[in-house]
This record gives C-alpha cells, sequence and structure tokens, in this order.
C-alpha cells in the first residue's frame, strides 16, 4: 500500500516535548508516533499503530509456533477472584479501583492470572485436556506514582501475557522451556538484543524466574553477568557465604568511648587513632553496621526492619524490597524507605548513629531475643564467629570485637547490599560486572499457587482430582517500542530495524517539475505492485530540507529520492542507518528495492 504524506494524519514536531526523559520518548512524539494523553497514557497514531502492528504480529507467530492459543480477556474486571487471591489487598495503591452504579467493586487489570486460570477451570476438567497454553494481547493498568521515560514507565501499556496449564511438574518445565525458546525468537526478530537473566519471583510467586533484559544506560533494572556465563538480575544474586569461624577463645566484647562517631568513616579514623591494633589498620569492613528501614506493606502499614551489614558495603533498597516480604510474613509488594527521624524518636532506645545488636546494657536488644520488637536481618557475609566493631546503643559508645552468634544473634538473613564489579558469581565462574537494562520480558513457573486459591483441579490418570500446575509468561508490547526507538537511533531521528519498520520505503518527491511528481507517483504505485509499504512524500511546497528532516526523523529503513537524478534516469536510494547512498536506474529500481526488502 501507499501512505501519502499529503493527506496521512501526521504532524511531525521540530522541538522535543517539555515532559520526555528520554530520546524515545523525545522522538516517538516528535515524529509523530504517540501523543500524550495525561501522565503516563499516550494515544496512539496511525504510524505509531503501524509499528504497534508489525510487534504484535511476531508475537502472535511465534506464539502460535508453540501451540499456545489466543483469548481476550476484558480489562474491566469483577473484584472478586482477586479477592481469592489477596491481590485486591496486596497491590495496594497499585492498582485503579472503581465501582459501578450498584456500588459493586472492580479494577481495571494489571494482570489476568485469575482470569486465566477462572477460564480453564470452567471449561476442562481432565488431564486430557492437558497441557494448555492460552495467550492474550491486552491492555494493562498500573497506577505508578511516578510515571516517567515515556512508554517504558506507563500507568497504561499493552502486555502480551500468556499462561500453561500442566498436570505435573514435568509438564510445566516443558511449557516453560517451549516459552523460553519462543522469546528468545521474538526478540531476534524484533532486532532487540536481550540477555536472560535470573530473577526473583516477587508478588508473583512460584519457584522459577528469568528476566529478559536489553542492555540500557537508561534501565531501570540492574543486572550482572560473569564470563563464565552466570547472570541475573541483581535482586536474585546470591552472596558467596564466607565460612563460619571458630570463636572459641576469642576475646570478649569490649565498649569503649568513641565520642563524636555517628558515621563510618569517622569511627574508623578514631579506631586507628585510639585503639589502634597490631594486625593492621582498621577498615570499614570492620564494622557492622545497622541500617534502620520502614517497610510499607500494601496494606499502607508501616513496620520498621534493621538491617546489619558490613560497614563497606551499602544497601540495595530494591534487593531488599524483592527479599523482605517472607521475613515479615506478609503477601503483596513490599516498598523500603529509610526510618526517618520521627520514626526513631519512637523508639528511644535506638541511639541514632550507635545503633547495635546489644549487650548486656540497659538498652534494647536486636535479634531473637529482641526487646525492641523490630525484626534484626543480617546481610550473609555476618556469620557466625565473625568479630565487629558496631554501635553499644549509648550515644558515643562502640563495642569492639562483638562476635556473632556468641554475642548476639539475628531473625534472618537477606541480601540487601549492593552487589559490586568484583564480586564472586555464586556458582564460581568468576567475578560479576553490572549493566543496566530495560526488562522486556519476565517468564515463571507459577507453580500451584493461583490453581490452589481458585481451586482448579482435574482428573489425574487415577481418576483422582489434581491441581494443576501453570506457568506464567509475559511480554512488554509497547515497552518493545520504546526500547527499539532507544537502541535505534541518531542525531536526527529513529531507525527503525526492517522488521518493524511503518514501511518498507520513505519515497521522497524534490522539485518543482510536474514530471518528478508524475515519476515518483509511478514509483510508488509500481513498489505498491510488488508487495511493498510505500510512504510517499507527496506534499507539494515543503521544501527538500523539511522533506528529508521528517524521512531521518521518522526513521523508514530504506530513504528513495526522485529528484534531480531523474534527467538522467536515475533515483538515489538512501541507507537510513549507514548514510550510504547509490544511484539505481529507474528502470531497474523496483527490482532492486525488492531484493533489498526481502534479503
Amino acid at each position: 500500500m501507499v501512505l501519502r504524506l499529503s493527506t496521512l494524519f501526521l504532524r511531525t514536531l521540530r522541538e522535543d516535548p517539555s515532559d520526555a526523559e528520554v530520546a524515545s520518548h523525545r522522538l516517538l512524539v516528535r515524529a509523530g508516533y504517540i501523543r500524550r494523553a495525561a501522565p503516563g497514557i499516550y494515544s496512539w497514531l496511525p504510524l505509531g499503530l503501524r509499528v504497534l502492528g508489525k510487534v504484535e504480529t511476531i508475537i502472535r507467530e511465534e506464539m502460535a509456533a508453540i501451540g499456545a492459543q489466543e483469548v481476550h480477556f476484558p480489562a474491566l474486571l469483577p473484584k472478586e477472584p482477586y479477592e481469592a487471591t489477596n491481590r485486591w489487598t496486596e497491590y495496594g495503591d497499585g492498582i485503579f479501583r472503581l465501582q459501578d452504579r450498584k456500588g459493586a467493586d472492580y479494577l481495571l487489570a494489571p494482570t489476568h492470572e485469575e482470569m486465566f486460570t477462572l477460564l480453564v477451570k470452567d471449561l476442562y476438567n481432565s488431564y486430557k485436556d492437558l497441557p494448555l497454553s492460552l495467550f492474550q494481547i491486552q491492555s494493562k493498568y498500573r497506577d505508578e506514582a511516578r510515571p516517567r521515560a515515556g512508554l517504558l514507565r506507563g500507568r497504561e501499556f499493552i502486555m502480551k501475557d500468556s499462561y500453561s496449564f500442566d498436570i505435573d511438574d514435568a509438564g510445566l518445565e516443558r511449557s516453560y522451556q517451549l516459552h523460553r525458546a519462543a522469546y528468545l525468537r521474538i526478540f531476534e526478530r524484533l532486532g532487540l538484543t536481550v540477555v536472560p537473566v535470573a530473577a526473583t519471583a516477587g508478588a508473583m510467586g512460584g519457584s522459577k524466574s528469568e528476566e529478559f533484559l536489553h542492555p540500557s544506560e537508561i534501565g531501570e533494572d540492574t543486572f550482572v553477568a560473569s564470563e563464565g556465563g552466570y547472570t541475573a538480575n541483581v535482586e536474585a544474586v546470591t552472596t558467596v557465604v564466607p565460612q563460619e569461624i571458630d570463636f572459641t577463645g576469642a576475646a570478649p566484647a569490649e565498649i569503649k568511648d568513641t565520642p563524636n562517631t555517628p558515621t563510618i568513616d569517622t569511627l574508623v579514623s578514631h579506631a586507628n587513632e585510639v585503639n589502634a591494633r597490631e594486625s593492621g589498620q582498621w577498615t570499614a569492613a570492620d564494622t557492622l553496621k545497622n541500617v534502620v528501614l520502614v517497610a510499607v506493606l500494601s496494606t499502607g502499614e508501616r513496620r520498621l526492619v534493621i538491617i546489619g551489614l558490613p560497614g563497606d558495603r551499602t544497601v540495595d533498597l530494591k534487593r531488599i524490597e524483592a527479599n523482605l516480604a517472607p521475613h515479615l510474613e506478609v503477601g503483596g509488594e513490599v516498598m523500603v524507605e529509610p526510618a526517618s527521624d520521627e520514626d526513631l524518636r519512637k523508639h528511644p532506645g535506638l541511639v541514632k548513629g550507635y545503633i547495635g545488636p546489644g549487650l548486656s546494657l540497659d538498652a534494647p536488644v536486636l535479634g531473637a531475643e529482641a526487646s525492641t520488637g523490630i525484626p534484626y536481618l543480617v546481610d550473609p557475609r555476618v556469620v557466625s564467629g565473625t568479630s565487629w566493631i558496631t554501635g553499644a546503643n549509648v550515644s558515643g559508645k562502640h563495642v569492639f570485637g562483638l562476635v556473632a552468634a556468641r554475642d548476639f544473634s539475628w531473625d534472618g538473613v537477606i541480601e540487601c547490599v549492593e552487589v559490586r564489579d568484583g564480586d564472586e558469581a555464586p556458582d564460581g565462574s568468576g567475578p560479576l560486572k553490572a549493566a543496566r537494562g530495560i526488562e522486556m520480558g519476565h517468564i515463571f513457573q507459577l507453580g500451584r499457587k493461583y490453581a490452589e486459591a481458585l481451586n482448579l483441579k482435574v482428573l489425574d490418570q487415577n481418576g483422582k482430582l489434581a491441581t494443576v500446575t501453570m506457568g506464567s509468561y509475559g511480554v512488554g508490547v509497547t515497552r518493545a517500542i520504546a526500547a527499539l526507538a532507544e537502541s535505534n537511533r541518531d542525531d536526527k531521528g529513529i531507525i527503525w530495524p526492517r522488521n518493524v519498520a511503518p514501511a518498507d520505503i520513505h519515497l521522497v518527491a524534490t522539485g518543482k517539475g510536474e514530471e518528478i511528481f508524475a515519476a515518483a507517483n509511478k514509483l510508488a504505485e509500481d513498489l505498491a505492485a510488488a508487495g511493498l509499504d510505500v510512504m510517499y512524500d507527496d506534499r507539494l511546497k515543503v521544501s527538500p530540507g523539511v522533506k528529508f528532516g521528517d524521512a531521518e526523523l521518522i526513521g523508514v529503513p530504506t530513504i528513495v529520492v526522485v529528484g534531480r537524478g531523474l534527467a538522467d534516469g536515475v533515483v538515489e536510494v538512501k541507507d537510513r542507518r549507514s548514510g550510504e547512498a547509490q544511484n539505481v536506474a529507474v528502470a531497474e529500481v523496483v527490482e532492486y528495492l525488492s531484493r533489498l526488502v526481502t534479503a
């Protein structure tokens, strides 16, 4: 088909939108693919829908190739299924809730696990009906507190979500691997580089989880990789735990005056000046830092938690959020923030800058014998027998030689610190190196969490009821478009991979003579007849500079110019990515471009 710019619903912009933070957001708006409707909510214009349609087609083809069947659920859903799985409460402020005129509660779906589960329960009742994989491409809604980066973090977005249903765990593993392979093919066809990494299951639950991250400096996820092949989101990295130390014969802990030492740096400096040791200088790694945090539950409840970690390390709030819920015995997402001075004032025994895990002082004790009632969790490096300098719970005093498991205990061990370049991979495959990435897909082995909550059972081979086991698999469709624009661009505009470009050819007519427009029009029709999609800039009284600028901004991979060369029987064919151009005879250009597009 031929898209004529003289009639296409399109206005390109010369200036960046004022609210755009990242390149993909700026370029998609300027090139006329999307328009902002509200914070985190966008309208899709004709060019945007063409790219969106091509992305969806690739996804549908790869889902069909593994036997998945497409369904389509409403976005407006009743409350009851989400109450059955506790997610009506666990989502907290993260979902859009509303009521109908009769007062019945509904939500705009953030995901559709419950609806898929209930649909299969309604229609299937035997192991002979399984395995089954269903998918949909549907709008999702999440009430992001801070929508940002255009399509990368919106309140309304399009996602492909699929679910597998199997009679046993072996079947779930097969379904999981089929989806995993399909995802790799999807991203390859889209032209998106991805790194599959181990991930935490989070609020979704389940026994196994992987993310597909597109390396990007603007990515919100941090992942690590080793030369030996280990990859993981930092939230899922497990620490190489040091050996426990025999503390038999260790000197007793001693409380010492350490005035004006509320920070690790001041404490280490004071220790080396006043309490020097023969074995070498004290360092931050010899100190046990105790950080007071507030866990904000999905219900809005705020709970204090204290984390003990080596003083040379920094807490990673995202890692703590990913791992904290089981320690608090709560479901749903947990948000974590530093405790405020007001929070600390409610617990006068917690002396800011001098908090420690306790001794026989008239002060609060942390850990399993806690008098504070506040959970005390430690980094995995805090193992039995390790000796620390830490707070004495008294202003201006620290404890030297406080031995883990002899002098203090803890309520749990949590992955809580920032992963550094050079940390050892947990599988022994070498040191880790960190990078940023955009999450493009996430797959889970859900197991029986939702099936048990909604009573999805079928008769097994022995005629007994068995709970179905499930997998969940998501791809961010609109996010993929943003990631493609982010990684395929230059200072002039977008450069789409051919598989998702809004057209195969961007044809530009430049000049004043009628013969140029007549030749360009015929070429457009001939290319369309050959099966190519053509975007034809047939606008009159528009300068060549404006036309070329729009062509480079819009980003079709091949630009064809009909202009002065027509007098010599040639047109210019330009590669948008490389910038290379060559003249091709008019008589040969259709065949040439057909080969180019299908290569």
